[in-house]
Parts: C-alpha cells; sequence; structure tokens
C-alpha cells in the first residue's frame, strides 16, 4: 500500500513538474516590442523608440522608405541596438520613412512590433519626377487616355495650360462648357462658340475627346426648367437636344457621358425635373436616343457612358447604378461606366474601389475614372499643404492609378484628372465641403509647378 501511494505521489509532481515548465517556457517566451510615435523629428532625422520587453538582451531596428520595408535604409536592416531609442540621422527633409523593431535574446528572436511612419521635417532635395504623364502611359504593354478637364479660356495657343496639355494629356473632357445649360439657349436654339473651342483644340492637336455631359440635373437651362408643355412636348425637347449635339459633334467628340449622377446617395433615383416629367425609364430614352443619333450620323464608333460619385463606399448607391447599367447593357445602350472619383486622401479604400471598378470589367465595360481629385483637408484640420498630407496624396494617387492600370486593356479607356491646378479647382470653394481655400487636391499648383501627387501617378504606371 504504501508503495502504491509513493507511486501515485512521484507521478502527481512528475505532472506538476511538466505543467510548470510548459507554463514558465510560455511565460517566458520573447515578446515582440510595442514601437511608440518617433520624438525629436527634424529635417535629417528622428529618434525611434520602442517599450522595454522582459529578458530582451537587445532589439533590431528596422527603417525603410517604404511600409512593406521592401528596401531599408543603409545599415538599418536589423541594426541591434541596446537601448530603447536610436538617434537617426543623415536622412532627407519632407520624407516618409518607416520603422518597427524585434527583440532578441541569446538566438531567439521575437515577432516584429507594429509599424510607426514618421515624415521629417523642411523640403525634400529629390526633384518630383518630370516624365509627361502621356509619355509613359503611351509606352504601357497596354496604354490608356490621360485625360484632363480643361475651359475654353485656358486653351490659348502659347498659354502655360496649352503647352502643359500638349506636352502631357492625350484626352480632355470640358468641365462645364458642353452641358446642357451653356449650349442650350432656347428650344431649337444654340450657343456652340465654347464647345466648339474646345473640341476643336483637341481634333487639331491629336488630343482625344471625352463630351461631359448630355444629361445633369445641375446644368438644365431656365427655358427648360420652366417649360409650359405637356410632359411628353418636355421630353421631345430632351429628346431633340440630345439629337443635335450628337450630331453637332459627330466623329469630332469620342464617348459621352450621356447621363450624369442620376443615383442619389440613398440608392435611389434622384428626384430631378427629368425623372418628374419622364418617369424613370427617361435614362435609357436618352441613352437611345443618342444612339439613334450616333448612328444617323454615321459615328457607329462613338461611345456612351453612365456618370457618377460616390460609389465605391456608398453600397446602396453602388447596387442602384448597376442596376441601371445592366438595364443598358441588355438593350446594347452602353459601353462604359465613368467613375468620378473625387476622393480623399483617407477613402474609398484600395478594397472598395477595386471591389466597385471590377463589377463593371465583369460586365465587359469599359472604365473611365473620370473626375479625379484628391482632397487633403476633408475634415478642414490644416490650414497649410503639409508634408503628411503632400506624401498622403501621392501614395493615393499611386494607388488609383494602379488600380485602373491593372485593369484588363480591352476595359480601359482613359483616366481623366478634374483640373489642372488647386488654386482653380471646384473642392476647396464647395460650401458643402466647409474648407474654403484649404486644399490641393490636384498635380499642379498654383505656380503650374508639378506636385508629388503627379510623381505618385507616374509610379502607379511601374
Amino acid at each position: 500500500m504504501k508503495n502504491i501511494f509513493l507511486l501515485v505521489f512521484t507521478g502527481a509532481m512528475l505532472f506538476l513538474n511538466s505543467c510548470s515548465k510548459d507554463d514558465n517556457e510560455g511565460a517566458n517566451a520573447l515578446e515582440a516590442p510595442v514601437a511608440n510615435p518617433a520624438k525629436d523629428v527634424n529635417n535629417t532625422g528622428f529618434r525611434a523608440k520602442w517599450m522595454y520587453v522582459s529578458t530582451a538582451q537587445s532589439y533590431l531596428l528596422d527603417i525603410s522608405t517604404s511600409a512593406d520595408f521592401e528596401t531599408f535604409l543603409p545599415d538599418y536592416n536589423s541594426k541591434p541596438v541596446t537601448d530603447l531609442n536610436e538617434v537617426v540621422v543623415g536622412l532627407d527633409g519632407g520624407t516618409r520613412y518607416f520603422y518597427r523593431v524585434r527583440a532578441k535574446r541569446d538566438s531567439e528572436i521575437s515577432a516584429y512590433s507594429n509599424v510607426i511612419s514618421v515624415v521629417t521635417n523642411g523640403v525634400s532635395s529629390i526633384p518630383e519626377d518630370p516624365t509627361f504623364l502621356k509619355v509613359k502611359a503611351n509606352a504601357l504593354q497596354h496604354p490608356f487616355f490621360v485625360g484632363m478637364a480643361v475651359k475654353a479660356s485656358q486653351l490659348e495657343t502659347g498659354s502655360q495650360y496649352d503647352v502643359i496639355l500638349k506636352n502631357e494629356f492625350s484626352s480632355i473632357s470640358a468641365e462645364y462648357e458642353m452641358k446642357m445649360n451653356p449650349i442650350s439657349v432656347a428650344s431649337g436654339v444654340y450657343n456652340w462658340e465654347a464647345a466648339d473651342k474646345i473640341v476643336a483644340y483637341g481634333n487639331d492637336n491629336g488630343i482625344n475627346v471625352h463630351g461631359h455631359a448630355l444629361v445633369w440635373h445641375v446644368a438644365v437651362p431656365d427655358w427648360l426648367t420652366n417649360y409650359p408643355g405637356t410632359d411628353a412636348e418636355f421630353s421631345n425637347e430632351v429628346r431633340q437636344y440630345i439629337t443635335d449635339v450628337v450630331t453637332h459633334f459627330a466623329g469630332k467628340v469620342t464617348s459621352w457621358d450621356v447621363v450624369n449622377e442620376a443615383v442619389d446617395d440613398t440608392g435611389n433615383l434622384r428626384n430631378t425635373i427629368f425623372l418628374q416629367r419622364m418617369g424613370p425609364n427617361y435614362i435609357n430614352q436618352c441613352f437611345q436616343w443618342a444612339r439613334e443619333a450616333a448612328d444617323a450620323a454615321g459615328d457607329t464608333d462613338l461611345l456612351l457612358f453612365y456618370n457618377d460619385y460616390a460609389t465605391s463606399a456608398n453600397i446602396p448607391k453602388q447596387n442602384k447604378v448597376y442596376e441601371l447599367v445592366d438595364a443598358l447593357k441588355a438593350s446594347n445602350l452602353i459601353n462604359g461606366v465613368g467613375f468620378q472619383m473625387h476622393n480623399t486622401y483617407l477613402s474609398p479604400t484600395k478594397d472598395q474601389i477595386e471591389t466597385d471598378i471590377n463589377r463593371a470589367v465583369s460586365k465587359g465595360l469599359k472604365i473611365h475614372i473620370s473626375e479625379l481629385d484628391i482632397q487633403v483637408n476633408p475634415f478642414n484640420d490644416i490650414s497649410t499643404f503639409t508634408n503628411e498630407r503632400r506624401l498622403d496624396q501621392k501614395d493615393k494617387y499611386k494607388e488609383i492609378v494602379k488600380i485602373y492600370n491593372a485593369i484588363p486593356s480591352a476595359n480601359k479607356y482613359a483616366l481623366t484628372i478634374w483640373g489642372m491646378r488647386d488654386n482653380e479647382s471646384w473642392i476647396p470653394y464647395n460650401a458643402e465641403l466647409n474648407h474654403p481655400g484649404n486644399d490641393w487636391p490636384l498635380l499642379y499648383d498654383s505656380n503650374f509647378a508639378i506636385k508629388s501627387a503627379h510623381t505618385g501617378f507616374l509610379q502607379g504606371l511601374d
């Protein structure tokens, strides 16, 4: 009996010791450090910091200019550090760096810490990439048009607009002057002056012209808004306008946004004068009339687009847009979808944009990123264009261009920037956006100088 007790007792002790050993080994596992925000940031360096890890003998510090650490700064690929910080010097001003750290004990190395981003002060000594956008885009295996929104007044020979457009861009869209309001003076009466100037500029200089837009609820002339005739007569006026405009520009304009922004932010048809007077089938009717006019004029290659904004993050709106697109496609009336992309440096996300665009790709439609600009001050929290926001914007332009460049060749059409200079963009002066004068959304500053966003665009083509 005594022997049995001793055997049981010994077994129990061995089991407890084993458990204790396992627990101690788990407790003594080398933890990953927690990296802290950089301190003492200046024009040429910063202090990288991290939290103490119990039992760590040293730390291994990585520093890179890319968040994925594909490359490392010289001497900062697993650099041994015995302290809880490291002063990093000899860096370039106005540049974003990333650091991470691991703990080390004998031969054991922990997992990586979180990644810290830090932007040095001052101005970068690295110049922006001056490569012309269309030159790089045209050299791609599957090229596409690089577009710019323009005003007729900018298109004077020898102006800075003229020089940049001819060097950099292979497509243009009228910012406003090819919409209904400036063209349609009265029933059957038209002012073609500004629109003709824009189209002639493109045609004379070998630049593609995209027509924007035949039907948009914001650009309805007063005579049509207050039209006294019947709904059927109203519909005939719209048909006549579409027919006359498409016919006038037949063979000169490659594509048209037929209907613009027909879906509201709740995912329903927008309650416009066209919906009220023509009914919910008005979108199909407008496309049908545009197609008939083009065919009658012999312009059988004319591309017809539906164009809208903010569909990537707004799923109800996105679904409604594709419901309209599916109906148009079933009737063989549509060639492509325009994604305006008036985005911010924070949103939509890469996944949201890709998901949205790929829905159109899967339907065999052309993709036009039609009105691209990127706000850097959506919360009105900065009064100057900081290095951080400059680089955030650069990264977002790169991301969007890279997404577009990755779609199949058959689905590519154009990627159009909505304006040339920051100070002429609609964004800083839009009351609803609430940051008057304080945004810098485009590729050129007020002095026509290229920005980091321009370099980001080019990097997206790599």
